[in-house]
């Protein structure tokens, strides 16, 4: 898997650096500034500053503090009459407060670092990894969700290598946070069992959907409005030369062949996940050729509705057809520099995709 979890943009050393220092650079230019000017300007009033500007852990904020405490009563000496008691009194409450601050926010820090690791385990039981190739066929994965400081969403995947040949599911859950996470990990654990117990597609959508319903009878969402997914079913037989596709309401594939991209619409698209009842459960798959040397891309509408700032989307057609012909993974590496770059690091939906390649044999 190229990326988990929220994008993380990385920062240069340097400016970060500055920020920790800070709080002793200022202690040093307020006390130059103290001993070089007359005691009229009083800018000894200004170091319970520097502790308070800290954001270190309990015992440097403390040393700081204490610091200052001394160069203030060593100007005491040089310049009477400074308030120094007044000063000294400032100094000693603003490093408690700083010190007791630093503790509270190492406790949060700590319990976020062990919510991040359970985020960790529930990807990989949501999103497990998988082989990155099966036979001739080549298969990467990227992943980001949009929620803060979160590891999965309501983006799901999954890779079947089944007696039929090598099935695929991509999807997409209604909404966010963790109610569509475990709708999410019924819909991916159905089709695990699904993928390899039914011949038929339309049988294995049949059972997402099910699977689907009855997580959500169980788990009814908050609000009036009914909780569903979008979901693609792809299935590549071992030995190439077609794919199979059934689209319950999402995002066309698209087919990179020879330069010549071709976005692979369903002629009658079948019903969302969850809404079979409601609707009708109607599946249609349809069959495309699939030469080797072709790119198929599976992707969420993250990807798609991605936007600039003046609010374009995305051009992920325009995109993937002038891409040169690079491997799976560099395709998505690509993709995800990209993505970031034309949308400035700001996600406002989870994403998800699978690039496949059919290799000769």
């Amino acid at each position: 898997m190229i990326a988990s979890g929220r994008l993380r943009l990385r920062r240069r050393p340097g400016p970060g650096r500055l920020v920790r220092l800070s709080p002793v650079i200022l202690t040093v230019v307020i006390a130059s500034l103290a001993y070089s000017t007359p005691p009229e300007m009083a800018f000894s009033r200004l170091l319970p500053a520097a502790p308070a500007a800290a954001m270190w852990p309990v015992l440097p904020t403390v040393l700081l503090g204490t610091v200052c405490l001394f160069l203030m009563i060593g100007l005491s000496l040089v310049f009477p009459d400074l308030g120094t008691w007044w000063t000294a009194a400032g100094i000693v409450a603003v490093t408690v407060a700083a010190a007791y601050g630093s503790h509270v926010r190492l406790q949060r820090e700590r319990t976020l670092f062990q919510v991040r690791l359970v985020a960790d385990a529930a990807q990989q039981v949501v999103l497990s990894p998988m082989p990155r190739r099966y036979g001739v066929i080549e298969i990467e994965s990227l992943y980001l969700a949009a929620a803060a400081e979160a590891r999965i969403g309501g983006d799901f995947y999954e890779v079947a290598d089944t007696p039929y040949g090598v099935r695929l599911l991509i999807g997409d859950v209604r909404g966010k946070g963790l109610p569509a996470v475990g709708a999410a990990a019924a819909i991916v654990n159905a089709f695990r069992e699904a993928a390899y117990g039914e011949a038929d597609m339309v049988d294995v959508a049949r059972r997402l959907d099910a699977s689907s319903a009855r997580y959500n009878a169980a788990f009814p969402p908050e609000g009036p409005m009914e909780r569903f997914a979008t979901a693609l079913l792809v299935q590549i037989p071992h030995r190439g030369s077609r794919i199979d596709i059934l689209n319950c309401g999402h995002p066309p594939p698209l087919l990179l062949h020879r330069g010549k991209l071709r976005v692979l619409e369903s002629a009658t698209p079948s019903p969302l996940l969850s809404l079979a009842e409601l609707i009708g459960d109607r599946y249609h798959v349809d069959t495309f050729d699939f030469a080797p040397g072709d790119v198929l891309l599976l992707y969420t509408d993250g990807i798609a509705e991605a936007r600039a700032h003046d609010g374009e989307f995305f051009p992920l057609a325009a995109w993937l057809r002038h891409q040169p012909p690079t491997p799976p993974r560099d395709l998505l590496t690509a993709l995800h520099r990209d993505l970031l770059r034309y949308s400035r690091g700001r996600l406002d939906d989870d994403i998800a995709a699978l690039a496949v390649r059919l290799r000769a044999p």
